[in-house]
């Protein structure tokens, strides 16, 4: 099951349903099914929270995702900062919708195993990023 859950911040407006799917399609193009996965929607002062009191990190940032999968099955609580979002699309000068799906899917392509930690290694989580908004594109 994908949950959707808000902390201290309104509830970005977007098909779950859609979203759903893609996610679900994203996965299984991954090699990986879905089990139960988590959005938590905060503000930046939560997600600064969640990033010192679990990975001993003092920065902001748009996503932490927390993995609980096994082998083949997606599962994990996935934080997002909306004010990161919003100010990301600012910065971009791309639709908040827009931005917003990228971080879903960054989060997915983090529990299916991908990652982004050397500059090489984000350039091919951009690409992976990009090919998933092409999927969401033809749904």
């Amino acid at each position: 099951m994908i949950q959707y859950i808000t902390e201290e911040v309104a509830s970005p407006k977007f098909d779950k349903r859609r979203t759903n799917n893609w996610i679900k399609d994203v996965a299984r193009l991954h090699g990986h099914k879905t089990g139960d996965i988590a959005y938590i929607f905060c503000n930046d002062e939560r997600i600064l929270e969640v990033n010192r009191q679990y990975l001993q990190h003092d920065y902001y940032t748009d996503i932490i995702t927390f993995d609980y999968s096994d082998e083949k099955t997606i599962s994990g609580d996935i934080f997002i900062s909306l004010d990161t979002v919003k100010s990301n699309a600012e910065e971009f000068d791309i639709p908040f919708l827009d931005e917003l799906n990228r971080i879903l899917i960054h989060g997915i392509l983090h529990l299916c195993g991908h990652d982004d930690k050397t500059p090489e290694l984000r350039i091919q989580m951009t690409n992976l990023e990009n090919e998933a908004l092409d999927l969401l594109k033809k749904q």
